[in-house]
């Protein structure tokens, strides 16, 4: 069975940010019109459905990295920001649009909280690996070193 490990990232979070879409559950806050994704940003994403986007870039990493907190992927999702002349430093993403989307994602029932942060629960996992799978079969035609996996 194809894992999210097999394939792009690129490609597996736009196949569950598809399916997310038509989920009831997941959707964004008002404020999410006007909320920048961390403090290193100057404005707010260009992209429309930039929400579904981060809930189903959430759900791969939460597929690999296994049970994780909002700390941790904050750091994950973190850059560099420009200072000026100074020189640039690290900075966390928004811990706010983060927690928001683990809490819409664990009320669709697939996230759930242990000690240790959250994880995916089983639905959670089949979801990803179904797209794992699709997505495999389609670029078995584009990457032929896909097929021996």
């Amino acid at each position: 069975m194809t894992t999210a490990y097999d394939i792009p990232s690129s490609v597996l979070v736009e196949k569950i940010c598809e399916e997310l879409k038509g989920v009831e559950k997941v959707k964004p806050p008002q404020w999410a019109l006007y909320a920048k994704t961390g403090s290193r940003h100057a404005r707010t994403p260009d992209r429309a459905d930039w929400w579904h986007v981060r809930a189903a870039s959430l759900m791969r990493r939460l597929y690999i990295d296994g049970p994780v907190g909002v700390e941790r992927l904050s750091r994950f999702y973190g850059g560099k920001q420009n200072r000026g002349h100074k020189p640039e430093q690290f900075t966390e993403a928004s811990g706010s649009v983060l927690r928001e989307i683990l809490q819409q994602l664990s009320e669709a029932g697939f996230v759930e909280e242990v000690r240790g942060g959250r994880k995916l629960t089983s639905k959670g996992h089949a979801l990803v690996d179904k797209h794992a799978h699709e997505a495999k079969k389609q670029l078995e035609g584009k990457i032929p070193a896909l097929s021996k996996y």
